[in-house]
């Protein structure tokens, strides 16, 4: 069987309906990936996939994973995370790779803005689909904006999705498996444009701050990102989207010294005024249930 599966070849290996597999790929609970219209699907990322989704057996102990928060990168949980001394290693991937990061024991939590496309949902239709079996919480970190990063003046005049796809416009994106990546290839399908008729950097960016850095250095005419980061830089920033960002994790680690930690640092006055600072967040309901499993 070859590394790279076209949708019948893994529709077959999954024993699965074309349709069925298509949907999972198409809401991204399937590593997949689009390319010229039609979809891929890299066969060991798939049998790792499929292993998380196996029953583990009930006699089987399951040891405690590493004090490991993985996933997507935000400048503001950052900050928390070194200021409060929690005791939380970061370990910054998007959010899909957090997602199979915690699947398979290898963090304590993961950090997450993924939108369902076909409810509006943030993150939990994610986590239900990978970690249905476990006792799951989500924790809301903070609602972010998310939008085009221009450079200051925003010399191109760039004001839209559909302005992504005109000629000789350079755009830096994330990686296929960040939260950033999944809410932009949505929007373009929104707006009717298809991924190969935007023009991006080869190489995408890994994390929020150098999406705004390519910008800021000229290496791309507009970044896809928070505001928090255009902020810092002095970059223009057109809003677009209001996400939910939360940390998820099983219900006995956020009863664990290290996210209570965190938790008790989030209420304090510091933290609120960091956040406004920064820009672009709402931390009204920091630390407040985002949903259980």
């Amino acid at each position: 069987m070859p590394d790279i599966l076209t949708l019948r070849e893994a529709a077959e290996f999954l024993r699965l309906s074309e349709r069925s597999l298509y949907d999972l790929a198409r809401s991204h609970r399937v590593p997949a990936a689009q390319l010229g219209g039609k979809w891929l699907f890299p066969r060991a990322q798939l049998e790792r996939w499929l292993t998380t989704q196996a029953d583990t057996p009930e006699a089987e102990p399951r040891l405690d994973p590493p004090p490991i928060l993985a996933g997507s990168h935000d400048p503001l949980l950052d900050w928390a995370v070194r200021q409060s001394g929690c005791g939380l290693a970061l370990r910054a991937g998007g959010s899909l790779d957090g997602l199979s990061a915690l699947a398979t024991g290898e963090a304590m939590a993961a950090a997450m803005h993924l939108r369902d496309p076909d409810t509006g949902a943030f993150n939990e239709p994610a986590a239900r689909d990978t970690l249905a079996r476990r006792p799951m919480v989500g924790i809301v970190w903070a609602w972010r904006s998310q939008g085009l990063i221009l450079p200051a003046g925003n010399p191109r005049g760039v004001q839209a999705i559909p302005d992504l796809a005109r000629p000789g416009i350079s755009i830096v994106g994330r990686q296929p498996r960040a939260g950033s990546h999944v809410l932009l290839v949505h929007l373009l399908g929104e707006a009717g444009i298809r991924l190969d008729a935007v023009r991006f950097l080869t190489e995408p960016a890994l994390a929020e701050d150098e999406v705004a850095a390519a910008v800021q250095e000229g290496r791309a005419d507009v970044g896809f990102g928070i505001g928090a980061e255009a902020a810092a830089r002095g970059l223009c920033f057109v809003p677009l989207f209001r996400e939910r960002f939360d940390l998820v994790m099983e219900r006995r680690h956020y009863f664990g010294a290290q996210v209570q930690r965190l938790m008790r640092f989030v209420r304090q006055p510091d933290f609120v005024t960091r956040a406004r600072r920064l820009g672009g967040y709402d931390v009204e309901e920091t630390g407040d249930v985002s949903f259980c499993l």
